[in-house]
């Protein structure tokens, strides 16, 4: 089935859970949760220490009885009751309340594209924890779509590609609809991973996963291009001695190395303009791919891009929340009626067995 904007306009509050952040849209106070996808647990105990971002600048800093998690791994829940407890401290005992106090309590959510049946299961849980007695999933393809403005509704073809942290997501939309996606597992961490492996194998350093970012943003804004600088310094841990090191890093190898996982990025781009109708592209050809997502933001990626495809490339507004502001537009109503293209509409009467949807 799908979700219809009636039954979008009937929730109270939606959630956009990301392996790197997590935000929560609640109707009537907009975006109140803004906040890495991580905790810190104290093994000992089971004491949730901190959340967000508190808990994101212990990774790497902590004794060996204090463990940072994250409960969601490639856009899907690994953790269902760690995700649950960490939703409710970020949103704090006031709002919960606020939500608490609501009839029928519904959610909406966000989910990656083809997602299993499993990991839908998996979200529902989450915010069935959090009070929910209906739950509607939302493909995040047609969400972030919403949030940066493109016009989804019309009939008339839309591209844009979703750049999350473990995994990328391209579609051509028309008609409220996906006409044709592909969704490939490489995002901003394996763009991390293969800046981490390069200097591990050329210098002998060992990187910080705090120092990675610094080291993609010092590519300044044409990063993927030549025009950037040509060095930069970076800070780390000797591999052999284990004593601290810096070295000065040509920013061309390192451009080298993110392409390789670059590449299926733009291999799945190739593979939805193949599949997609010939009246579709001739659309593209003017209105090009939008980029959204927290990923889209690495320097040069956008120029990358419109060198190999020829098309032209944009960046959304404010790329990183384009997903859960697209699923607060649909909750509050500011868009024209449409079908969304999403593969499941399941709610959970909590009075009921909780394990069977209606």
């Amino acid at each position: 089935m799908t979700a219809t904007l009636e039954q979008l306009r009937r929730c109270h509050f939606a959630v956009d859970l990301g392996a790197a952040r997590t935000r929560v849209f609640v109707k009537g106070a907009g975006l109140v949760v803004d906040q890495p996808s991580a905790a810190a647990v104290n093994t000992r105990t089971g004491a949730l220490i901190a959340v967000g971002e508190f808990a994101e600048r212990m990774t790497g800093r902590t004794p060996h009885y204090i463990r940072v998690v994250r409960p969601v791994s490639g856009g899907t829940v690994v953790d269902i009751e760690m995700a649950q407890r960490m939703l409710r401290h970020l949103l704090g005992d006031k709002m919960r309340r606020a939500l608490r106090r609501k009839p029928f309590l519904r959610a909406a959510a966000c989910t990656p594209h083809d997602a299993d049946p499993l990991a839908q299961r998996a979200a529902i849980e989450t915010l069935v924890g959090l009070g929910a007695r209906r739950v509607e999933l939302v493909d995040t393809l047609i969400a972030a779509a919403v949030g940066c403005g493109l016009p989804v509704e019309q009939p008339e073809a839309s591209m844009i590609m979703v750049c999350g942290a473990a995994a990328t997501e391209v579609a051509v939309l028309s008609m409220g609809a996906i006409v044709t996606a592909e969704r490939v597992r490489v995002g901003g961490e394996a763009v991390d991973h293969a800046i981490v492996q390069h200097l591990r194998h050329e210098h002998e350093l060992l990187l910080p996963s705090q120092n990675v970012r610094p080291l993609q943003l010092a590519l300044s804004g044409n990063g993927l291009t030549p025009h950037g600088p040509t060095s930069t310094e970076i800070h780390g841990r000797d591999i052999c001695t284990g004593l601290a090191r810096s070295v000065k890093v040509d920013t061309a190898a390192v451009r080298d190395a993110i392409q390789t996982p670059l590449t299926a990025v733009l291999d799945s781009i190739g593979k939805v303009l193949r599949g997609c109708p010939p009246d579709l592209v001739a659309d593209l050809a003017d209105r090009g791919i939008m980029m959204v997502g927290g990923s889209a933001l690495l320097p040069g990626f956008d120029q990358m891009l419109r060198q190999a495809t020829g098309m032209p490339v944009h960046i959304a507004e404010r790329p990183d929340v384009c997903a859960v502001q697209g699923l607060g537009t649909m909750l509050e109503g500011k868009i024209e009626p449409m079908e969304l293209g999403t593969d499941t509409d399941t709610d959970i009467d909590t009075e009921k067995d909780a394990g069977t949807a209606i």
